[in-house]
């Protein structure tokens, strides 16, 4: 990698762009990638909507499926699809999400994250290219990942996602990818009945959840537990929430937030989607 002033040079080089958006996906199960249906063709359209509005430079995304000690940026050139899951057709496992990395940007990143490290050791998770098959089917915009470092307290990571507030003006558009409901355990009964119903204690926290994004209360969101015996219910573990405080965190108070997609389905799990800006 090249020092840090060469990083900076790199950065600094880069013309400015009208703002770009920012977007949170809940993005369910891998199987998402192979449907066709209120969901997936929500995700179509934003990604019509986006392009036709201004097509991004690059794509960076926080995905609840890279999980780290430690903050780090994926810098390939051409970045693997990776298969993360298992017991699921081979449809699935033969799906590939060919776009080019973007070491340039990550250059940027790695310029405004002093402590965060480089690596090519990853490429995209399925909870990016099941979501972008669907935002960006000709696979031509670069992508990149950045990881989530498990080990910090929640607040932490929205402190770090305002530092990259700059990339929104560099073309860039950050994707959040996770799920603000997600109690697999929970749900693999109604998932098994193929019962889609929504258990009410997840109802209860994504409604919650709602108003706190529609208020920018990242504070509140960061408490989860305040919302009551539906919090620890609906975040058993961060993984798939904190992405939505990175998404969340990017908002400037000019920026509407649009719930382009709401539903809780299988019991406990929240495809709540929204867009910043």
């Amino acid at each position: 990698m090249n020092s840090l002033q060469d990083l900076h040079n790199t950065a600094s080089g880069f013309q400015k762009t009208a703002k770009m958006p920012v977007l949170f996906v809940g993005h369910g199960s891998p199987m998402n990638a192979l449907a066709d249906n209120p969901f997936t063709q929500t995700l179509h359209q934003l990604g019509l909507d986006i392009r036709n509005r201004q097509p991004p430079r690059a794509i960076l995304v926080v995905s609840a499926h890279w999980l780290t000690r430690g903050t780090f940026v994926a810098v390939n050139e051409r970045p693997e699809t990776i298969h993360d899951f298992g017991g699921f057709p081979q449809e699935l496992f033969d799906m590939q999400y060919p776009a080019p990395g973007a070491p340039d940007v990550a250059k940027e990143v790695l310029a405004a994250l002093p402590d965060a490290h480089p690596t090519d050791e990853w490429g995209l998770d399925h909870g990016s290219w099941t979501v972008l098959h669907h935002l960006f089917p000709e696979a031509d915009i670069p992508v990149f990942q950045l990881s989530i470092d498990y080990y910090k307290p929640i607040t932490y990571h929205a402190e770090l996602s305002r530092q990259l507030q700059f990339l929104r003006r560099r073309g860039v558009l950050i994707l959040g990818s996770g799920n603000i409901v997600h109690n697999l355990r929970q749900s693999m009964p109604k998932l098994m009945q193929d019962d889609a119903t929504p258990y009410a204690w997840a109802q209860e926290f994504d409604e919650w959840a709602k108003a706190k994004i529609n208020q920018r209360d990242l504070l509140a969101l960061a408490h989860y537990q305040q919302a009551g015996a539906s919090g620890p219910l609906s975040v058993p573990t961060p993984d798939h929430y904190i992405p939505m405080l990175y998404s969340l965190a990017l908002a400037e108070p000019d920026d509407a937030i649009r719930h382009a997609y709401e539903e809780v389905s299988y019991g406990g799990m929240s495809m709540r989607t929204f867009v910043v800006g």
